[in-house]
């Protein structure tokens, strides 16, 4: 970071010259440093604007569940923005935005799912947030990223990737292409259940990735962090998400198919966790639908990844030649992977 940005920002919070600043993190979108000076420690984080069109909706939507928490349950830890000299919680230098956060001491995040244990600490504390703000009307939350998680819209993007995309790129993934149409039942049970009353759009954290939970020394649950993607939606997103990083063993990188698997007990695990703090709040229609988070949100990270590259890599960019379609077969195989374990577990 350039000194006169960091001064700039040190002067925006009061922060004490001299500063210890080291980068950390390994999140995708946004840039995160820690900041320290004297004995206080902050996270300091640059929001990405050209994911979040918006940044100030995000400071909106953290600063709304920060009342509502510091009323409701003052006992929980939310992480909440630092305000400034100013009285606010975000700072605009050079078309750039910024916002920071108390670091937590003796805390930890965790990349990858190593065990059961803590896939069901991390599902627990992902649906003590959605229990917890069962009350909120998630209506007053600003849509950060429009269409993140509608199904319906995806495919509909796979259509037309299909009928306008690269004609080479088309003719090579025939097999794919045969296989994700002949799961379109998926997105029409998809549009059944956001459709049905029992099915409640709730303060949703969408992004439910191990590294979005803190832990504790004893490597407990603390809380959830990075609330950038918090919305209005689903507890099916939420889920969904959880069952497509945490149940196999390698990464949506992986190009030997033969090593995706679905670990049964950190599936279990998962519902374990996440019904032990939901399930005075979930409409017996929605517990139905547990498993079926998981056909959601793989079959849509198939579609987006095939119709990406059908497009010749518009969206989600590329590594290599074929990286998208790698991409797309790995989730794809997890698909049918998982769509094999859940009938022995419901």
């Amino acid at each position: 970071m350039e000194d006169t940005l960091l001064k700039n920002i040190s002067a925006f919070y009061g922060w004490n010259q001299p500063l210890k600043i080291s980068t950390i993190g390994s999140g995708l979108i946004n840039h995160t440093w820690k900041i320290t000076h004297g004995s206080e420690t902050y996270i300091l984080q640059q929001i990405n604007k050209s994911i979040f069109k918006i940044p100030e909706d995000i400071d909106t939507n953290i600063s709304l569940l920060s009342a509502y928490f510091s009323v409701k349950y003052p006992e929980y830890l939310f992480t909440s923005p630092v305000k400034g000299m100013n009285g606010k919680t975000i700072i605009q230098l050079d078309g750039e935005y910024y916002r920071s956060f108390p670091f937590i001491n003796r805390s930890h995040t965790i990349d990858v799912v190593e065990n059961p244990e803590q896939a069901y600490e991390a599902a627990f504390q992902f649906g003590k947030f959605i229990s917890l703000l069962d009350k909120f009307d998630a209506s007053h939350l600003k849509i950060t990223l429009p269409h993140f998680h509608d199904l319906g819209l995806r495919f509909e993007q796979l259509q037309d990737a299909i009928k306008n995309g690269n004609p080479e790129r088309i003719a090579e993934v025939g097999a794919e292409i045969d296989f994700l149409q002949s799961e379109k039942a998926i997105v029409y049970k998809w549009k059944q259940f956001v459709q049905h009353t029992d099915a409640k759009q709730r303060v949703t954290h969408h992004d439910t990735k191990i590294s979005n939970v803190l832990f504790d020394a004893d490597n407990k649950g603390l809380c959830v962090i990075d609330l950038d993607t918090i919305m209005p939606g689903y507890f099916i997103s939420d889920v969904g998400d959880m069952m497509r990083t945490y149940l196999s063993p390698v990464s949506e990188e992986e190009a030997d198919l033969d090593k995706i698997i679905v670990r049964k007990d950190f599936l279990i695990a998962i519902r374990n966790g996440f019904m032990q703090a939901v399930s005075d709040i979930l409409s017996p229609f929605e517990k139905d639908h547990f498993f079926f988070s998981g056909e959601v949100l793989i079959y849509m990270q198939s579609i987006r990844f095939l119709a990406d590259y059908i497009n010749n890599d518009v969206y989600y960019g590329r590594k290599y030649e074929k990286h998208n379609l790698v991409r797309a077969r790995n989730q794809i195989r997890l698909l049918q992977e998982y769509q094999k374990a859940i009938t022995s577990v419901q």
